[in-house]
């Protein structure tokens, strides 16, 4: 029996504001190391995620519920929301305002979130085709940390009486409490795990254009769950939500396994349980974790503490010429612009340093002499043997020590013939090594391309002449033995002859 999928993500999105969303604590949930400081507790010597990290430094009273503090809003991060949603075409109410939503657990001090219930900051737009249902703004939780220490660390920090040589204990980092947390919420509009993957891997490349969030998923910057139904006909199926995906593969592999599971349920004619699940990457399972919870098990009401939120208030049109061109925006241009493939366009799209470099480089070239060949020339080069000496060297685009305009000189090199693309591939770690432009370069270790009929003659009778048993193969039929013919008179001229010309000669000399 054939059952269709229908998915729902919410997407949890740490905004990278200066301080955090209610207190004027720093946005840094991971500080590194505090030299010199006195109060170091006992919890800071172990592993916390992040290794070398120091916990709870980025805290105040606000951060840890004291009783009488108060939360003020943090601007910046409404802003984000509002960009957010400006640049997915949604609707901005006129007002919007937070709420309470109320259960304990021990990385929540105050006993309730600051969230956003029926007034959110965005309402609807679409991304990727799907529809969205809203986007509002909270409070991040703490991080818990579950381990085993020593006693002594216990008897000695808080002069406990303890028993043994180990004890489990449960460890609380507040740095991430009030952290700015977006959420974005989808109508159930996807129908696969690529889908939901194609979607997230969107919006992630959105926020870093807004510059909004980092959104770096191995840093828990951006969280993925997953609200996943079955059903033979229109009708919706069970919802299960599966819970903290933090990288795209696991949101495909909880889905993909998900739905297979479900299925399996419905074929022994059982029920799916409407329940929340973990996702274990190791077994590649989901796992069940407890009964789902509804709106009203969480008790909202308005929050007494803050007030609603006038929108007119906020710069909308400000905001909005803010916004820069977005992912689906440069693809279009550079595919119309620069005649590349919408396959090629992807490394762009993902990377705008690159991009900026290609456009810089790019415009070095006389375009309307060297046409089309020399641009796909040069995204060849930089998508391949330019990205393969950043990542040689651990650095980024912009550490590169080759401007655009020594780029584009060389790439016209290569077209004119004047260079083998053996030579060029040396001289870009030359030109990076030493900033000079390549024709100086080439000028001082004599690297320009040999296409002298008669040097090239030369070299292919010397070739000829040490590969006899060779030359007696091809001119009895082996056609397929003349690149190698060719590598070895390329090798008599150290690599600079002109490939086309060697072919040319050699079979007319082979033909003799």
């Amino acid at each position: 029996m054939t059952y269709a999928p229908t998915i729902g993500l919410e997407i949890h999105v740490e905004l990278k504001t200066r301080t955090k969303m209610f207190c004027g604590c720093l946005n840094n949930p991971d500080p590194s190391p505090l030299e010199g400081c006195e109060a170091v507790c006992f919890e800071r010597s172990l592993s916390f995620k992040g290794e070398g990290k120091q916990p709870n430094t980025n805290i105040c009273p606000i951060c840890l519920a004291h009783p009488g503090t108060l939360p003020v809003a943090n601007k910046k991060a409404i802003e984000a929301v509002l960009k957010l949603g400006l640049a997915l075409n949604s609707k901005i109410p006129e007002t919007s305002k937070f709420d309470r939503k109320n259960y304990f657990y021990p990385d929540l001090p105050k006993g309730y979130q600051i969230s956003q219930y029926d007034k959110p900051l965005v309402i609807g737009g679409e991304l990727n085709g799907v529809k969205l249902t809203r986007v509002h703004l909270e409070e991040d939780t703490a991080r818990l940390l579950h381990s085993t220490i020593d006693n002594k660390q216990l008897t000695e920090n808080l002069k406990l009486n303890v028993k043994g040589q180990r004890s489990n204990v449960s460890l609380v980092d507040f740095n991430r409490a009030g952290v700015p947390l977006m959420e974005l919420v989808t109508e159930p509009d996807i129908k696969t795990g690529e889908q939901a993957v194609a979607f997230a891997k969107e919006l992630q490349i959105i926020l870093r254009y807004l510059d909004i969030s980092d959104a770096d998923m191995e840093k828990g910057q951006m969280r993925v769950e997953a609200n996943i139904s079955i059903s033979k006909d229109s009708k919706f199926g069970v919802k299960v939500e599966v819970k903290n995906l933090n990288s795209f593969r696991a949101v495909q592999g909880a889905i993909d396994y998900e739905i297979k599971r479900q299925e399996k349920v419905l074929e022994k004619s059982e029920k799916v349980i409407h329940e929340t699940r973990g996702w274990n990457e190791g077994r590649g399972t989901t796992i069940s974790q407890r009964v789902k919870e509804e709106a009203h098990d969480y008790r909202y009401f308005p929050e007494p503490d803050l007030p609603i939120i006038d929108i007119s208030k906020f710069d909308l049109n400000g905001l909005k010429a803010e916004i820069p061109e977005l992912p689906q925006q440069k693809r279009e241009r550079f595919i119309k612009e620069y005649g590349l493939k919408p396959e090629q366009v992807e490394i762009f799209v993902e990377d705008q340093d690159l991009a900026g470099y290609f456009e810089a480089s790019v415009s070095e070239l006389n375009t309307d002499l060297h046409g089309q060949e020399a641009v796909n020339m040069l995204f060849n080069y930089l998508s391949s043997d330019i990205k393969g000496l950043t990542n040689e060297l651990g650095i980024g685009i912009k550490s590169l020590n080759i401007t655009p305009e020594n780029f584009a000189d060389l790439i016209v090199l290569v077209v004119k013939g004047e260079i083998s693309s053996r030579i060029a591939k040396d001289l870009l770690k030359e030109m990076h090594r030493s900033g000079i432009d390549p024709q100086s370069i080439i000028k001082e270790k004599r690297l320009s391309q040999i296409s002298n009929e008669a040097e090239i003659e030369n070299a292919i009778k010397e070739m000829m002449a040490e590969n006899a048993s060779a030359v007696n193969d091809y001119k009895n039929g082996k056609e397929n033995i003349l690149q190698f013919l060719i590598g070895k008179t390329m090798a008599k001229l150290k690599g600079r002859g002109n490939p086309e010309k060697i072919k040319k000669q050699l079979k007319s000399k082979l033909l003799s």
